[in-house]
């Protein structure tokens, strides 16, 4: 069974910096592109990024380019999304995401708040 474990969100002031994680376990991590998107308030959710098992950044977000960047580590079953020089329109709950099996897994989402 896909488990999705996101940590790492909080309370971050404009021009801040966070790192998401994702640990993920029940598949072969290394074998799936992994995901991370976001649902602001009252919007709808997002993709922000993609990382490929060919290591490759894709779907990469217009609107978080040059700031924000995803990653993985084979080796700890973990992806992750570091954020930097936060805005107030970066707040949003972040889940990462994959597919496997024709079945797309979610993790319960970290909650992100960028204010002063």
């Amino acid at each position: 069974q896909v488990q999705l474990v996101e940590s790492g969100g909080g309370l971050v002031q404009p021009g801040g910096s966070l790192r998401l994680s994702c640990a993920a376990s029940g598949f072969t991590f290394g074998g799936y592109a992994m995901s991370w998107y976001r649902q602001p308030p009252g919007k709808e959710r997002e993709l922000v990024a993609t990382f490929t098992t060919a290591g490759v950044t894709t779907n990469l977000a217009n609107s978080v380019k040059g700031r924000f960047t995803i990653s993985r580590d084979n080796a700890r079953n973990t992806v992750y999304l570091q954020m930097n020089s936060l805005k107030p329109e970066d707040t949003a709950v972040y889940y990462c995401n994959t597919l496997v099996g024709f079945k797309y897994s979610w993790g319960q989402g970290t909650q992100v708040t960028v204010s002063s």
